[in-house]
């Protein structure tokens, strides 16, 4: 069979795919580029070489053993000529992509896990340079570019040394009637497509009686109920020495203004402020702008951001710092900063805000509080019985110190991560954490004990020193694990639903995806298997006492129930019902049983014991091991042990 060479077989590769993406335009502009491949280097140091200048004649990117290189005319306004160093994993490969809008003049570089943006995004310029076409193909090397594509569409899966593509001039504002209506037109057609707006400029001339102006979105399409909304004060005037010109750009197309952390996303619209030549900061009346958007629920929160350039250049990072969140509705968010440079709104995908948290911090705080007084009582109370031949007062003891460790620590830890810091705080956090598998383990102990007493009346229980290394040791081994890989624990940020730039701070596990996936290996298991055997145990316990006399005649016994079910640790199990109509109502009833468990605990061992005495006056009790075992067995079991 004869085989096509392949150097003919990569230049047919390349002229149909270039033949294919003038054939999409259907006549029109090739708008953007999206050029991504594999860089083959060496093992030593690597860079990043730029040189970029205004005009269209060509894009060139090639790479070395040690370098890669962006370099040619294609910008209308980006100007930028840098060797920085690349810190990448330490392969002999890297991934990398490279985007170039003519429409907001903007070229980025995605390598090694990092967002680089080259050239900054503007508003509308006279000139753009777009439909790059595939120039000649360099030689092959042993380092370079290797599987390099355009948009997906692998050009060669061979490695070269550099890609040429050609640009051609056009009129921006051509380009983005183009765009425009290529958006309207797969609208029409049903197509998913974000829209392509181009950039819209607003200048305001600050004379000397300024007493501050209101300038709306010009973007075209957006109607006065979308429009972005700036207000600048008077303070703005007295702030530009060197000029009286403000320049408002308006950008309704944000994809290149990501982060890449897929935990928040940019939204809508992102508004550039800026007095030319002069750094604008710490106005002493803030800047207004008002945000229109779609509806957010309040699963998700927000924060108003700006574009902070002054560590890394390359890189985006939207901080909260000179910008207050203020008048926030379903659909519209109004930010007040303090300077000026790119701002927008930044939503928050996960974890998702708390609602009411002030309202249950308090009750935590005081839940926790009563928890420590009621379970130090329990305490001593099991401490002076010792007298009593009760097989359970080991396990009582157990749960009461778990539970008293657990309320202390969590009634202290919003105070020392906000005063003690980082490192302090994962010490803390580590405590808390095994105080948690302590309790959980200890209503675990709990639970089994009392089915033993059920089903096992002649059989002797497990000897105290079982429990103890059950209850306090077991749990130790999955956090020191923890604790030994790091960055598990640590300051972790509650972002309260009506104050999302004030969060509230507390010792726990980080939001780290290590921490999240701690949190379902150690914790979630263990409350799934509480909730389930402790459900297990209301209903044993129910169908054991419903037929005894004495129960049915006696009123607290539905209270002994319920106390059994809080020891049990089926009030844990709300947690995993925070969703559907009445989120908020479990919220609270979850927060309050458990917080004030303790308080619980020791109303129930109140109430057992008054009614063992009241059982004992009416002649009902008799000389039993245990309160669990005195109430559970039944008459006939009690005659054969009297």
């Amino acid at each position: 069979m004869l085989q096509v060479a392949p150097a003919l077989t990569d230049g047919l590769t390349a002229v149909v795919l270039v033949a294919a993406l003038l054939a999409l335009g259907s006549g029109e502009n090739d708008l953007d580029l999206n050029f991504s491949g594999t860089w083959v280097h060496g093992a030593g140091p690597l860079s990043l070489r730029i040189n970029l200048s205004t005009g269209c004649n060509k894009l060139s990117v090639s790479a070395n053993k040690g370098s890669l290189t962006i370099e040619g005319q294609i910008t209308s306004q980006c100007k930028r000529s840098d060797v920085l160093p690349l810190h990448l994993p330490s392969k002999e490969k890297s991934d990398f992509s490279l985007y170039w809008d003519p429409l907001l003049d903007q070229m980025k570089l995605e390598i090694g896990g990092k967002n680089l943006t080259l050239c900054r995004p503007v508003s509308l310029q006279g000139s753009c340079c777009t439909d790059l076409s595939l120039g000649p193909n360099a030689p092959d090397a042993d380092y370079g570019i290797v599987n390099g594509s355009i948009k997906s569409d692998v050009i060669t899966e061979k490695t070269r040394r550099a890609y040429t593509f050609l640009g051609q001039s056009i009129s921006c504002s051509v380009l983005c009637e183009q765009a425009l209506n290529r958006s309207n037109t797969d609208k029409t057609r049903g197509k998913a497509r974000n829209e392509h707006l181009c950039a819209g400029t607003s200048e305001v001339e600050m004379k000397d009686d300024f007493k501050g102006y209101v300038v709306t979105s010009p973007i075209k399409g957006a109607s006065a109920q979308s429009a972005a909304i700036v207000h600048l004060p008077p303070a703005l005037k007295q702030a530009a020495r060197q000029t009286s010109k403000v320049t408002l750009s308006f950008f309704s197309d944000n994809h290149l203004f990501q982060e890449g952390n897929n935990d928040v996303k940019v939204l809508n619209d992102v508004v550039e402020i800026t007095v030319e030549n002069e750094v604008i900061a710490n106005l002493p009346e803030p800047i207004k702008i008002t945000f229109h958007h779609e509806i957010i629920t309040k699963m998700y929160s927000r924060k108003c951001v700006s574009w902070d350039a002054r560590k890394d250049p390359l890189q985006v990072k939207w901080l909260e710092d000179g910008c207050e969140t203020k008048q926030v509705g379903g659909n519209h968010t109004e930010c007040q900063c303090n300077h000026l440079t790119y701002f927008t709104i930044l939503v928050q995908l996960k974890p998702r805000p708390v609602r009411h948290l002030l309202a249950l911090t308090a009750i935590t705080s005081l839940g926790c509080a009563v928890s420590v007084i009621s379970c130090f009582a329990l305490i001593i109370y099991f401490c002076r019985k010792k007298q009593l031949k009760e097989q359970s007062r080991p396990i009582h003891l157990g749960l009461a110190v778990s539970l008293m460790f657990l309320n202390l620590l969590f009634f202290f830890t919003g105070v020392l991560a906000n005063v003690a810091g980082e490192s302090l705080c994962t010490w803390v956090a580590a405590g808390l954490h095994y105080a948690l598998l302590s309790s959980f383990t200890w209503m675990g102990i709990q639970v089994f004990h009392t089915f033993w007493l059920v089903y096992r009346v002649f059989t002797p229980s497990p000897k105290t020193y079982i429990w103890m290394v059950v209850g306090f040791v077991l749990p130790a081994v999955p956090v020191i694990i923890l604790t030994a890989l790091g960055g598990i624990y640590g300051v972790k940020k509650v972002t309260p639903s009506d104050d999302v730039s004030n969060p509230y701070l507390m010792c726990w596990m980080t939001d780290t995806e290590q921490a999240l996936l701690a949190h379902y290996l150690t914790n979630i298991p263990i409350m799934i298997v509480l909730v389930l055997s402790g459900g297990v145990m209301l209903f044993v316990i129910y169908r054991e006492i419903k037929p005894r006399a004495e129960w049915s005649k006696n009123r607290v016994a539905f209270l002994s129930i319920w106390g059994l079910s809080c020891l049990f640790g089926t009030t844990w199990g709300l947690a995993l019902l925070d969703f559907g109509p009445l989120p908020d109502f479990v919220l609270f009833v979850s927060c309050t049983l458990n917080s004030f468990q303790g308080f619980l605990l020791m109303l129930r061992f109140y109430m057992l014991n008054w009614m063992r005495k009241q059982a004992g006056r009416s002649g009902l009790g008799s000389t039993s091991s245990g309160s669990a075992r005195q109430h559970m067995l039944q008459p006939q079991e009690k005659n054969e042990m009297n």
